[in-house]
């Protein structure tokens, strides 16, 4: 993994948080790696690629990661756009560093523990940077290529035929849900197919960016299937209410059984009983 660049100082608050995010980032990266030929590698880089690569290049080449773009660095050293991240990321400035490849002569004096903290919080503060990026003109465009190239998966949905999807998050509030898949024919969402891809924060997303994707490339609103899955039984079609109606009549033609097997037998006690009484007579 790729390190840090300062020694965290002055954010003792966020050890725990940054630590377990940390836990979860790895263990996500190192289960399963055998689950098929295209999940073989951590990332598409080789070793030699990833000394000279950019830690964003690096970061979003890492499987499991397909769904994130590349934030552009003009963007990031914007501090407006960054308004109001510094609270919510542990070790900020240096998991801000460590965004933008900046050197420290302090590297060397981090523990193999500082170095995960602050990666875990780079990748956090990644991902809080990217769901306002790709809200701008320019992070859409960049989206738009990745939707082109189907990374983001198709509709489980028999009917809409392979639909491309987007990514989106059901809530804006991080570590809430994992994203998920909406696609834009059906107008629902889905799970990921790769579980790597299921461990993402669905708040590096949000709520917003599928459906202003949408408004922004009009043309590439599908129109609605359809068709739809018609359940049947033998041929014929089924209608609302009919299981109740069905197990209603089930239920009375039961009832009318045990009735006239109730009158048999009472018929059957009355006649016993008047050639008892004749008898007698």
């Amino acid at each position: 993994a790729r390190q840090g660049s300062k020694g965290p100082s002055g954010s003792g608050g966020g050890d725990s948080g940054a630590a377990s995010a940390s836990a979860a980032t790895f263990a996500r990266l190192a289960e399963d790696g055998d689950d098929s030929d295209t999940e073989s590698e951590d990332s598409d880089l080789t070793p030699s690629e990833e000394e000279d690569t950019s830690w964003i290049a690096w970061f979003c080449s890492l499987k499991g990661n397909e769904f994130f773009c590349e934030v552009d660095n003009e963007y990031i050293e914007d501090d407006f756009n960054l308004s109001g991240l510094s609270s919510q990321v542990p070790y900020y400035d240096y998991a801000l560093d460590l965004i933008l490849d900046v050197e420290s002569p302090n590297d060397d004096m981090l523990t193999e523990e500082q170095h995960e903290m602050v990666e875990s919080a780079a990748e956090m503060l990644y991902g809080l940077i990217h769901v306002r990026f790709i809200l701008t003109t320019r992070g859409m465009s960049k989206m738009l290529e990745k939707f082109k190239n189907v990374d983001f998966g198709r509709c489980p949905r028999v009917f809409c035929s392979g639909q491309p999807c987007l990514p989106v998050g059901q809530s804006d509030v991080p570590r809430t849900s994992t994203v998920k898949i909406f696609c834009p024919k059906c107008e629902d969402i889905y799970y990921p197919r790769s579980k790597y891809q299921g461990n993402i924060d669905g708040a590096y997303f949000g709520t917003t960016f599928p459906h202003l994707f949408l408004m922004t490339y009009q043309y590439l609103k599908p129109q609605k299937p359809a068709q739809r899955y018609v359940p049947r039984i033998f041929g014929f079609k089924l209608h609302h209410g009919g299981g109740a109606a069905a197990a209603g009549g089930a239920e009375r033609g039961a009832g009318g059984r045990g009735a006239s097997k109730e009158s048999r037998r009472g018929g059957g006690a009355a006649k016993a009983s008047g050639s008892t009484k004749g008898g007698a007579a």
